[in-house]
């Protein structure tokens, strides 16, 4: 069997207008000879009426504290809904479509609601209907226990449930489908000139994914990257070949795409991040970081820009729990000092290991704007400044600019 996975994000789903683009996007990929196997999310957006925030707002709006089981009990109604719809669209346009919730699928997971991890695939039932020229619609963003509980896979869950299956499956192609054509060197609404990327490797796009680039889950990209099965994000509305995503040229032939070796391939961002400075009470007590990073992971809450210093501890939280981690930090002694209203930018690109001078023109850029950077971190192919939310805009730009990254 030639398999390719196909998933649909919300808005490709959100109108009967929508659906009929879908079908044609399933039927031509059946009538180049392969099979589909179709992955899709819940429909619309929060304020749509089977939106998956608006099922979370309509149950907390009973009770704000409800337990996260009971939630992932109306997560999974989104997708089963969204499946349902789009099997009976396909159907009527002549397709043997077959709905399978995630569990249904194979899709075998621990017990955290609300964040669960797949532990397994078993394929045997989607293969089955593919078997007998069925095709499955498989609802995106749940699985299963071993003891039948119905569990979420978090935010971007469907391209989680997309890459599982297609490496169980060792399809062809996971195609990506969403409201924009591919993925961007930088977000277009702040930086007008950001063009297209027509290739990018798996690291690199998982460190956008990581630092705040939303078009694709990160942990979908590792599972595809574990079988080296190429992904392709692309756009529902229009026939671009969007943005492939691969590390072998396996696919080419579908997908015929230029190599560009370049330092950085993206700038990207976060919001909603506060910085905490923690020190002793009183400087000669006798203190440990692991002591800070053990009550962290305690609450449990994830840092991020670490620096340790003699005296005192630098990290940064997410700002909502910002209060939470201080609170937990005061009542063990310490002085914490918290800075809200912060930002993380940062450069991407897989030709950053070992060139010297990236730093330079990243702290350059920054620089002849007048922002100041707070905290620093970098890898092999990212480098991250902290900087004061109010100039996210200026940053971006200025760095997008810097690398060049409107040049093809």
């Amino acid at each position: 069997m030639r398999v390719i996975i196909q998933k649909f994000g919300g808005t490709s789903l959100a109108s009967p207008e929508v659906r009929d683009l879908v079908v044609e996007k399933i039927k031509k990929t059946l009538q180049q000879g392969y099979q589909s196997v179709v992955v899709v999310s819940a429909m619309g957006r929060r304020g749509d009426n089977y939106a998956t925030d608006t099922l979370i707002d309509l149950a907390r709006s009973i009770n704000k504290n409800i337990s996260l089981r009971e939630m992932d009990q109306v997560m999974y109604c989104g997708e089963m809904i969204s499946a349902v719809v789009m099997a009976a669209t396909l159907q009527a346009a002549g397709i043997q479509a077959v709905t399978l919730t995630g569990g249904q699928a194979g899709i075998i997971t621990d017990a955290t609601f609300g964040q669960a991890r797949i532990l397994k695939v078993d394929p045997a039932r989607v293969v089955s209907l593919l078997k007998t020229g069925k095709t499955p619609v498989v609802c995106g963003f749940q699985g299963i226990t071993v003891d039948g509980e119905f569990t979420t896979l978090g935010r971007g869950g469907s391209d989680t449930t997309a890459a599982a299956l297609g490496a169980a499956l060792n399809a062809e192609l996971v195609e990506i489908f969403t409201d924009v054509e591919g993925i961007m060197t930088a977000d277009p609404r702040i930086v007008h000139d950001a063009r297209k990327l027509e290739r990018i490797g798996y690291n690199e796009v998982c460190q956008l994914a990581h630092q705040g680039a939303k078009v694709i889950h990160p942990r979908a990209v590792e599972i595809a990257m574990q079988k080296n099965i190429p992904l392709v994000v692309k756009s529902t509305f229009s026939n671009a070949s969007g943005t492939l995503i691969t590390s072998a040229s396996a696919c080419e032939p579908m997908y015929e795409t230029a190599v560009y070796d370049r330092v950085a391939t993206g700038v990207t961002y976060q919001t909603g991040i506060a910085q905490l400075a923690v020190k002793p009470l009183q400087r000669e007590t006798a203190w440990s970081s692991y002591d800070v990073f053990k009550a962290m992971a305690d609450i449990p809450v994830s840092v991020d820009f670490i620096n340790i210093h003699p005296d005192q501890v630098l990290f940064t939280v997410n700002e909502e729990i910002a209060d939470k981690a201080s609170n937990k930090l005061r009542d063990l002694g310490y002085s914490v000092n918290i800075r809200c209203n912060c930002a993380k930018v940062s450069v991407v690109g897989g030709g950053m290991r070992e060139v010297p001078g990236v730093m330079a023109s990243v702290a350059e850029a920054l620089t002849v704007n007048d922002i100041p950077i707070l905290q620093t971190v970098d890898s092999h192919t990212s480098i991250s400044v902290l900087i004061d939310k109010s100039q996210v805009e200026t940053a971006v730009r200025s760095l997008h600019e810097k690398f060049d990254l409107a040049r093809c």
